[in-house]
Parts: C-alpha cells; structure tokens; sequence
C-alpha cells in the first residue's frame, strides 16, 4: 500500500483569468509560486520520500518547488499525469466553455474524461511500482485530479460545483483493489481545500 499525496500545481495567470489550459504550457505566476511553498509547508511532517509530477512546466516547477523545501530529490516527470487535453476549448474561458459544453456535448478533438481517467491510474500504477513502499507526492492538474475523486469515490466527489484548488493536496492510497481515498471521508491539507 503506497501513501500518494496528488497536489495540484500553483496559480497560472490562466487560472486567474479562469480559462481552460488544458496541455497548453502557461507558467507559475507569483501567486502560485507562494502557494506552492505553502503546500510544501502542510505536506512538511508527512514523511514523503519522492516527489513525481506532470511533464508540464507548471507541474514541474511546482514539484521542483515543494522537492527544494522537503529536502527531496528532483521529481521524476510522467508524461501520463499531464492536464486533460481540451481541444479546441483551450484558451477559452471556463464559463464559455460550460456554457457551451455542459449537458454531455463533446468537445471536438479533446480527450474524453473517461480517457483522462485511464490514463491518469496508469500513470500512479507506474509511479507507485517504481517504489512501492514509499509514501509519495504527486503533482499533477485539477482535470487529473478531479478524475481521480471521482473514480476513487465512485463518482461520489467532487460535489457538484466543487473546484480543484491551485496547489491544494488530496490523500490517497494505492492498494492492491486500486486507488482509495485515505480515509472514509476525503483527507486534505495544503493551501486550499482538497477539491
């Protein structure tokens, strides 16, 4: 059983501005290098021994930014713990794309969240077999994220309407049924809530 902390990275300026990134590869602005330091802060007394992340700059820099203050070595990049690809929705901003999408309308050329899930389990399953016994940290997206929840909650979470914090931290465990929350109810800590 391995302890994974997924983290999503810190602000971009289109986070702030609440359009959809996707796998376009916007830097850390400020405020999301600041929050970064702050998760790395919550996650300090939890006895994490690697750190792995997306291959996107914003992911990387926040693994490089938690590894530096954790004493870790420099995260391990998985191409298979990248953002959900949008297709032709990214750029645009978050309510256009519900407005226009909401309702099970595909996106032309974007990856389905289904996919996104596949890929994304795949991608801890060769994180955590790398090193099984290590409990570890995992930078990836809130696409990434909220497809984890909602497979190790059976759909259950994230509640409707409920957002992926910039660098918020959620607990798992992969077990040999699968992924698990760590706990009954979802364990977060970090910068902002876990989802």
């Amino acid at each position: 059983m391995t302890l994974l902390a997924l983290v999503r990275h810190g602000q971009t300026d289109w986070n702030a501005e609440r359009r959809i990134q996707g796998r376009t590869d916007i830097p850390l602005n400020d405020t999301g290098r600041a929050q970064d330091l702050l998760a790395a802060e919550a996650l300090r007394d939890g006895g994490w021994q690697r750190i792995a992340s997306s291959t996107l700059g914003r992911a990387t820099e926040t693994a490089e930014i938690i590894a530096s203050a954790l004493g870790l070595e420099p995260p391990a990049t998985h191409p298979g713990l990248m953002e959900r690809d949008y297709g032709v929705a990214e750029g645009t901003l978050v309510a256009d794309f519900h407005a226009r999408y909401d309702g099970g309308v595909p996106v032309p050329g974007a990856e389905t969240h289904e996919e996104l899930t596949e890929r994304a389990l795949a991608a801890l399953a060769e994180v955590v077999a790398q090193e099984p016994d290590a409990p570890t940290i995992v930078v990836a997206h809130g696409g990434v994220i909220r497809g984890l929840l909602g497979h190790a909650s059976n759909g259950a979470l994230p509640r409707p309407g409920e957002r992926i914090d910039n660098a918020s931290v959620t607990l798992f465990r992969m077990t040999d049924d699968g992924l698990v929350l760590a706990a009954d109810e979802r364990e977060s800590v970090g910068a902002g809530r876990g989802a």
